[in-house]
């Protein structure tokens, strides 16, 4: 019987009824350790026999590639496909599908729920109560406030429309804007130096750069208002944390919110542990609707290469 490896943690903790259709089409599904990315080896290890890969965002070398004897398609449960060894996954004739937009809706929910925890200092206080200390931090209102976004892709348009409801002006940075996508009168596009300038909140929705540098770094975080809110639910690669940290302790920045790691889960927490940082498990697509969507969809992706 040929197999299909299943590696998104969501489904090697509890699975789920989508991948029935792949049992049903007559393929043995092998899930790597549950509730855990996978590493590189697990992978080869288990990658005998398979002809399709159901896979999370776990690294994809060319060392895992090249040991993939069998693998014709593999189906990213997400949008991003910067995990993948792109290059030789072509070389070797491997189909790469993506699930796009599936996960948009969660991520953006997630990013507004960010941003209302940092202006609000949500957490920090919280802590406090459960203390029984009464400590209070001056928050800001979000009506005419500005928001930039660091990409407008699906999940940038999910959360600029939920922005323009809460009565921001939003800004958006995009390589290839979409003219079509002008959801409100307090919507514009602009300038990357001129998003840095003007905007209250900053949050990240694109994909890492091809280099791998960071795009929040210290000389953009010094075109930057002072007291700026960055939110990333988008890829670690994307914030200098060296120069965020420093940024958070001489107030330059009012505070910083994270879904996303260099490693899941973090080996550093140093950055994490300041007390103006909201840090969450990388939750953004962790919803009902968000991982069945995501699971049916790359189910269908790899019945309809295989």
């Amino acid at each position: 019987m040929k197999k299909i490896l299943i590696t998104p943690r969501s489904l090697t903790k509890s699975g789920h009824p989508a991948l029935e259709k792949l049992s049903e089409a007559g393929y043995q599904l092998v899930f790597s350790t549950p509730g855990k990315q996978p590493s590189e080896d697990e992978i080869i290890k288990l990658f005998p026999g398979c002809v399709g890969y159901l896979a999370g965002v776990e690294k994809i070398t060319s060392k895992v590639l090249e040991s993939a004897k069998e693998i014709k398609v593999i189906s990213r449960n997400g949008t991003g496909i910067d995990n993948i060894d792109l290059e030789t996954a072509k070389k070797m004739n491997i189909r790469i599908c993506r699930t796009k937009g599936a996960n948009a809706k969660g991520v953006a929910e997630l990013t507004i729920g960010l941003i209302f925890s940092l202006v609000r200092s949500i957490p920090f206080h919280d802590e406090k109560m459960k203390q029984e200390r009464w400590e209070r931090r001056k928050g800001i209102e979000l009506e005419n406030s500005t928001l930039g976004l660091v990409g407008c892709g699906e999940i940038g348009r999910y959360v600029a429309i939920l922005g323009l409801g809460l009565g921001m002006n939003v800004l958006a940075h995009e390589r290839n804007p979409d003219p079509s996508f002008l959801p409100g009168e307090n919507f514009y596009y602009v300038s990357f130096d001129e998003l840095l300038e003007k905007s209250d909140i900053i949050s990240l929705h694109r994909p890492g750069t091809p280099s791998g540098e960071p795009v929040i770094n210290s000389q953009t975080l010094n075109r930057m208002k002072k007291g700026v809110y960055i939110i990333n639910t988008a890829r670690a690669s994307l914030l200098d944390e060296s120069a965020v940290l420093r940024a958070l302790e001489n107030n330059h920045i009012a505070g910083v919110a994270t879904d996303v790691y260099p490693e899941e889960p973090p080996k550093d927490y140093h950055l994490l542990k300041h007390d103006r940082v909201t840090a969450t498990p990388h939750i953004g697509g962790f919803t009902k609707e968000s991982i069945l969507r995501a699971t049916r969809d790359a189910v269908n992706n790899l019945l309809k290469y295989l």
